[in-house]
């Protein structure tokens, strides 16, 4: 028989832990990229901003950061997270995924108007 306790609605997680690992304007510049496997080929559905762990920042029950993020299509995002996982998937395309998200992150940051506004807010905050 079961406990009341299993029949009760879960507790949500509140978000607020994730709040400060968002950069919703990075994300929208990411899926603006073509997918960065798209050399490589085999690219199907749209493109979307791949959440990559480098740094060990993601807690129980949130993403990584976007900070952490690298444009990927439907296809290789599935291919990573279903059925390699980023070791398996970094090796069978040859790269490491630290150097792919930094240099993307430092291309929005630098690049473009919307990455230096964000880089002076969060120099400000400091």
């Amino acid at each position: 028989m079961l406990r009341r306790s299993a029949l009760k609605p879960r507790k949500q997680n509140s978000r607020r832990a994730d709040a400060e690992k968002r950069v919703p304007g990075y994300r929208k510049w990411l899926n603006g990229r073509p997918c960065y496997l798209a050399e490589k080929g085999g690219c199907r559905g749209l493109v979307r901003a791949c959440h990559f762990d480098p740094w060990g920042d993601k807690g129980v029950a949130t993403k990584a950061s976007d900070v952490a993020c690298l444009p990927m299509c439907d296809g290789h995002h599935a291919e990573q997270g279903e059925r390699l996982g980023w070791p398996a998937f970094q090796k069978k395309y040859d790269f490491d995924g630290r150097d792919v998200v930094t240099a993307y992150w430092l291309a929005w940051l630098e690049g473009t108007t919307m990455g230096r506004a964000w880089a002076r807010k969060q120099e400000e905050a400091a």
